[in-house]
């Protein structure tokens, strides 16, 4: 047998159905807005020269982590050999410091017996 619903009561003339309505925030509980990532203060990701690593390291490097192409790759393995460091990125801290443990998480050149590891890299905080 079909169960069957009472019937609604009726309403008065002119009454109206109560809408439910948004409980309102607890007090206390707001957190500060985050602020918007251009908003974050820029940092540098700077890649260190070293005696350890051959050109084409460097390029392969920068291009698999930065995903630059291998001319502008290879003009900063060019600065980096001549003034001893590269800025590769600015961006905000987090990334700068996830690209900088990419960085020096790459392991050792292959191609160099000198080399017994990743290159270094530092972050520092950009020039507005």
């Amino acid at each position: 047998m079909a169960e069957t619903n009472p019937p609604a009561p009726e309403q008065p003339a002119g009454a109206t159905t109560a809408k439910p309505t948004k409980a309102a925030p607890k007090r206390g509980t707001r957190t500060a807005p985050r602020p918007a990532l251009d908003k974050l203060p820029p940092y540098n990701v700077v890649l260190l020269d070293d005696d350890h690593h051959t050109y084409e390291y460097v390029i392969e490097m920068i291009v698999a982590l930065f995903g630059y192409d291998p001319q502008k790759a290879f003009a900063m393995a060019q600065e980096v050999d001549a003034k001893g460091r590269v800025i590769v990125l600015t961006t905000h801290k987090e990334k700068a410091e996830l690209k900088r443990d990419q960085i020096t998480a790459y392991g050792a050149d292959a191609r160099s017996e000198n080399s017994a590891g990743s290159m270094s890299a530092v972050i520092e905080p950009a020039m507005e």
